[in-house]
């Protein structure tokens, strides 16, 4: 089914000529012109069965015995062919907010997901006659595409590269919305936007899975300690040769470097220990 234009005419005109053709039934029947009341009767029943009203952003399809013959977008009033049935469906913009689901990231780990799915109908013959019904078909279709987008990534890269389903939501979301797009097609909807509502691990792993986030966590802020302190024990004894302040040998140099690093790199505020004697 491919949406199409529907025959209409202004539907005033036809208010005006229904009202017409009504007072003048009514004066037949009240000077006893039977026959003619009787014929007149029957264009106004045709045309009150093409009568058609159409709110803004909606579309009313238009069926003649069974068959299809068209659309209106355009709101207002309108007649169009008699003895038609229209059906209605709405142009609006619309959210759908998936419940959150359960499924295995590509590791095998349980994670915890949800999207909202931001959709409209862009094609009224397909809502309403390639599917039975076409927001139950958004609401299965948009679980089945978030599960399968789920399944192809880890909830979270600690040491290898590529994209995650936490480090990479954006990329996720638009992966989300072109697979939706995908499904959604065949029902005339067009998915503008797809975004990740909620993610977590499951409860049964998540305070491992927390445990091991604390402990990247901790080891590269180690890291950039570190680095840093080595940094700072070459700054500072390549300043004190170069001024010339003090005359450091090898021995002396590792002792200040050891200082440093402890100072530096401990998790806790450093003792300061006063020499009064020699280091030899």
């Amino acid at each position: 089914m491919v949406e199409q234009k529907a025959w209409k005419v202004n539907g005033f005109l036809s208010i005006v000529l229904g009202l017409i053709l009504l007072g003048l039934d009514i004066y037949c029947f009240s000077t006893k012109e039977i026959v003619a009341g009787i014929i007149l009767l029957v264009p106004i029943i045709v045309l009150s069965s093409g009568f058609v009203i159409v709110q803004p952003n909606q579309a009313k399809a238009v069926t003649f015995f069974g068959r299809y013959i068209g659309s209106i977008r355009e709101s207002g009033v309108w007649l169009t062919v008699p003895f038609t049935v229209h059906k209605k469906v709405s142009l609006r913009v619309r959210n759908f907010n998936s419940k959150m689901l359960k499924v295995n990231d590509v590791a095998g780990n349980p994670i915890e997901i949800a999207a909202v799915v931001v959709f409209r109908v862009i094609d009224s013959a397909k809502a309403l006659f390639d599917v039975d019904d076409y927001e139950k078909f958004v609401e299965i279709q948009s679980e089945t595409a978030l599960r399968q987008v789920a399944t192809k990534y880890p909830y979270d890269n600690f040491d290898t590269a590529g994209y995650s389903l936490r480090g990479n939501a954006e990329e996720v979301a638009a992966e989300l919305a072109r697979e939706l797009q995908s499904r959604l097609a065949v029902a005339g909807v067009e998915v503008i936007e797809a975004r990740l509502t909620h993610l977590a691990y499951a409860t049964e792993i998540a305070s491992a899975m927390l445990q091991r986030q604390q402990a990247s966590a901790i080891l590269a802020a180690r890291q950039i300690i570190v680095e840093g302190a080595v940094g700072m024990a070459q700054m500072a004894i390549a300043q004190l040769q170069q001024e010339g302040i003090v005359e450091l040998d090898e021995e002396r140099k590792v002792a200040m470097i050891n200082n440093l690093m402890v100072a530096i790199v401990s998790d806790r505020a450093a003792q300061p220990v006063i020499n009064t004697g020699s280091l030899y």
